[in-house]
């Protein structure tokens, strides 16, 4: 395959094409409640051309390898026509040639563990939720993919790469009278099947969260000052400030490309922002894109100014700016577009002890619950929180949800803790595509003000 492949990309008269060929199995186990409604694996095969020529370009998807060189063709005939219409030809940043294969292994790597493993490991902590009398029902799923992929380029890379991500995650859904709460979970986040194991411990806390819940008070709405923990300041700098950085969103948006040009002082000295595929274990983590390029530590707030962002071959010609390796799609059916690996703020000097005493009348907020951002616009959702009174811990609150304007918040941002931490469970649902491989992290970070939504 690798020599018929690159045979294909070599015959085409383009100024650059690549091909990405996959070998994928998708693996889902899923109760809800008491039953099992999918036990569910499958594979799937395929490839997707890109072709730049004349200055446009344009994109193809298969599923028979035996048309791989027919549809090449037609794709830099496309981009011929493409390029007709453009106002200026694209180009694409210089990036070094690969020749290397990255496989994937671990000494309990999921892709040598039976079905029946894994469907009795998602059972067993099912039952353990279902065992509380307040658990109304439960989601309770083993998501898993794998995939074997081939990059060959027009300049002569040719490189083989594993993805591989599983997780055990699910919701705890408990009820008491008129007040139902959800409360998620999420084990694994890379290829170790041990990572899913003997997590009973840390599912119990989960199930006693849900379960008080439900006796908790809705939060009040105001502005306040508030704590985010990990999970939450996480997605917060994902969806608020990251997809402001990746490049490819900023190209054709002239009022944010100019509000966001590097050297912009986006927050205090203490806010260190960074993205970094290298760091085993995380979901994000990778060592090659499917642009064929290297990921690398991308430095995005540096003592709160601008420094950087992330980028595809053609982004990075456009901005001047060096290449990140951040292009990845989540199949064959898709281009790759420029996405976080794993995005995190940088640990400060602040206790979470400090940071409580520090607050007079505000909200803890625990547990990303999702949340929508438009422009520099935000709203984000907590699992739950805890009210700070007087410079102390106080009761739990339910419902409670944040928003904001990020300019004014990122500057909001006046203490950040030390213990970073990284989520589990990946995830981007970027250009439609719903991408397992997109990591967050952050330490308790401390926000002067922002909009509580509650009762």
């Amino acid at each position: 395959m690798k020599e018929k492949m690159a045979g294909v990309i070599g015959a085409l008269r383009a100024d650059y094409a690549d091909l990405r060929y996959e070998e994928n199995r998708k693996t889902r186990v899923s109760f809800r409640g008491k039953r099992l409604v999918e036990v569910a694996s499958y594979q799937t095969f395929g490839g997707h051309v890109r072709a730049f020529a004349d200055g446009g370009k344009a994109i193809a998807s298969f599923s028979d390898p035996a048309r791989a060189g027919s549809m090449a063709e037609t794709v830099v005939a496309s981009a011929r026509i493409a390029a007709t219409k453009r106002d200026k030809p694209l180009r694409l940043a210089e990036a070094p040639v690969i020749t290397e294969n990255f496989p994937i292994s671990s000494s309990r790597d999921v892709r040598s563990i039976s079905l029946k493993d894994k469907l009795d490991l998602v059972s067993h902590y099912n039952e353990i939720i279902l065992r509380e009398p307040s658990v109304a029902t439960t989601e309770a799923d083993y998501d898993e993919f794998v995939s074997r992929r081939l990059f060959v380029n027009s300049e002569g890379s040719v490189i083989e790469y594993d993805i591989v991500v599983a997780n055990i995650l699910g919701r705890i859904v408990t009820k008491r009278g008129n007040v139902l709460q959800r409360v998620r979970f999420a084990f694994g986040g890379n290829e170790d099947f041990g990572r899913l194991q003997n997590r009973e411990a840390e599912l119990e806390k989960r199930i006693e969260v849900a379960r008080v819940l439900t006796a908790a008070e809705p939060a009040k709405a105001g502005l306040f000052p508030v704590i985010l923990d990990p999970g939450e300041a996480g997605v917060f700098m994902h969806e608020a400030f990251g997809h402001l950085s990746e490049a490819d969103g900023l190209q054709n948006n002239p009022s944010f490309r100019a509000r966001l040009q590097l050297g912009a002082k986006l927050g205090k000295p203490i806010l260190n922002v960074a993205d970094d595929p290298s760091p085993p274990g995380l979901p994000g983590s990778y060592l090659v894109d499917d642009e064929g390029v290297r990921g690398v530590r991308t430095l995005l707030i540096t003592d709160g100014t601008l420094t950087g962002r992330m980028h595809s071959r053609e982004t990075a010609a456009e901005f001047g700016e060096p290449l990140s390796g951040n292009m990845r799609a989540v199949d064959a059916h898709h281009t790759p577009v420029v996405r976080m690996s794993n995005i995190f703020i940088e640990a400060g000097p602040h206790t979470f002890a400090d940071m409580v005493s520090s607050i007079e009348n505000g909200y803890y907020l625990v547990g990303a619950k999702g949340g929508q951002t438009s422009g520099d616009q935000f709203t984000f959702g907590a699992q739950w929180g805890y009210k700070i009174e007087n410079g102390r811990l106080g009761p739990m609150v339910r419902d409670i949800n944040m928003s904001g304007e990020l300019f004014s918040t990122l500057q909001a941002i006046s203490m950040i803790g030390s213990d970073i931490e990284f989520g589990e469970r990946g995830g981007c649902g970027k250009a439609g595509q719903s991408n397992r491989q997109s990591g967050k992290g952050a330490p308790h970070i401390k926000i002067d003000q922002v909009t509580i939504g509650g009762v």
